[in-house]
């Protein structure tokens, strides 16, 4: 009995209900997994369809409770029936994760990614980016707005990067909407801390994940890892502790804050 009791001291989440956009691979995948240890029903999306199925199946085959939905995260009329569907189905909703979001934008004649240097940065990548990583954070943080009233309040996670903090040479567009989440997080804390809903955003710094790693090679990385004191690069799992950390009862007296996590690399 002292040892069940230890396990449900030690979830941090237990009895919460929770969405993670992005969920089918790197820090969303490995969020998702983690509010699932914690005993959070989690409900993973993105349109990497075969890869979510994937991560839900093993966070249930691990004991956890999850389900995989796909999501066009810039799409008012999905973020409806998505939070519906979830407020019906658990009676609650507690923490959204918008972790989804892209770096470049695709060209539509060739299915190419585009060149995002300023001068050569055309107008169509630029709102790519912007619908992905702007409007899909606005659209989910707007959404679940009643369904957190409902359950009492709760806590929106909304990714950013250190490129919302300092400049970067190589993506404009990156750099604004990771800007755009920062100070957006600070107004929706403002206006939603009347409904206990806490709001923060969450900056890492170079990360090892599927839309990060190419550029980690060669000189590129090599600058990289010389710019980040701890002489590593981060893992899925140092961001999603960090998201468990927010999504937690433990800060309930934190809202509208950056969390910066990036072995050092701002801090010079």
């Amino acid at each position: 009995m002292k040892q069940e009791q230890d396990l449900e001291h030690e979830r941090r989440l237990s009895g919460k209900v929770a969405i993670v956009t992005g969920g089918a691979s790197g820090i969303g995948a490995e969020t998702a997994r983690l509010f699932a240890r914690h005993g959070a029903a989690v409900v993973l999306c993105d349109r990497q369809d075969k890869m979510g199925r994937e991560v839900a199946a093993s966070i249930m085959d691990s004991g956890g409770i999850a389900e995989y939905r796909s999501l066009e995260v810039t799409r008012e009329d999905a973020w409806t029936a998505l939070v519906q569907d979830v407020e019906q189905a658990h009676d609650r909703l507690d923490i959204l994760c918008n972790i989804a979001g892209i770096a470049r934008g695709i060209d539509p004649t060739t299915g190419e990614m585009t060149a995002m240097n300023l001068p050569e940065l055309p107008l169509d990548a630029w709102t790519q980016v912007m619908r992905v990583n702007v409007d899909g954070v606005f659209l989910g943080t707007r959404s679940v707005h009643g369904a957190m009233v409902r359950s009492g309040g709760g806590s929106i996670i909304n990714m950013s990067s250190i490129c919302g903090i300092v400049g970067s040479f190589g993506n404009p567009a990156y750099n604004a909407s990771k800007g755009a989440v920062r100070l957006f997080s600070k107004a929706a804390a403002l206006q939603f801390a009347g409904d206990r809903i806490r709001v923060n955003s969450v900056h890492p710094g170079f990360v090892d994940t599927p839309l990060a790693k190419t550029g980690h090679n060669g000189e590129v990385g090599k600058k990289r890892m010389e710019a980040t004191p701890l002489r590593r690069f981060g893992h899925p799992s140092d961001i999603a502790y960090g998201c468990l950390y927010l999504a937690s009862d433990e800060a309930s007296w934190v809202t509208g804050s950056e969390l910066v996590i990036d072995g050092g690399m701002t801090a010079a």
